[in-house]
């Protein structure tokens, strides 16, 4: 079992330009041949920050107007706001320390993995108790200037370790790295 952060970035390192808008990425459409459909398989929970879930409430893909949950993984919403439910999704809201929340989520994933979905900040508390395993960027031929980083935090000893680079069409290059626990 992996903890990743599988995520899209422009080039320049944001995840969101600086109003929360993915319409940059969403131009290109899923990458040619790409890596999703075989890493969701491998994925038995899902964590996300409230700016994501906010994302998906307020970006509905159905003909209703509804927010659709994509996701047949039990998720953790990690928020100190009251949020709205998705009908017929499997969502836990918590707060505070990821440390407790990871260790449920553990249990749910079994020998699967679990996928940090966003945002960076969260991303970077796994990372600073060391629940951090891998992160797979999928890198975009455009530049932001502003907006959501990738991950904020310092990365430097130890540095990741890059396992592979893989290019998606015209677009996409992704990245993954091995992640260790921060010294």
């Amino acid at each position: 079992m992996k903890t990743q952060y599988y995520t899209a970035t422009s080039l320049d390192g944001f995840i969101a330009d600086a109003e929360n808008s993915l319409d940059w990425l969403f131009q290109f459409g899923e990458p040619e041949n790409g890596s999703y459909s075989n890493f969701i398989r491998e994925v038995s929970a899902i964590a996300m920050g409230a700016t994501t879930y906010e994302w998906i409430l307020n970006h509905p893909s159905d003909d209703n107007s509804n927010p659709v949950w994509t996701y047949e993984q039990p998720a953790w919403v990690f928020t100190s706001r009251s949020l709205p439910t998705i009908p017929g999704a499997d969502i836990k809201f918590v707060k505070g320390d990821v440390r407790p929340v990871h260790q449920e989520m553990s249990a749910a994933a079994g020998d699967k993995n679990i996928w940090l979905v966003g945002g960076g900040d969260l991303v970077g508390q796994f990372y600073d108790h060391g629940l951090l395993d891998e992160i797979i960027v999928q890198i975009t031929s455009v530049t932001l200037g502003s907006g959501a980083p990738l991950l904020p935090r310092r990365i430097v000893t130890p540095p990741l370790k890059l396992l592979s680079a893989t290019v998606y069409g015209h677009a996409f290059a992704e990245l993954r790295y091995q992640v260790f626990p921060p010294e």
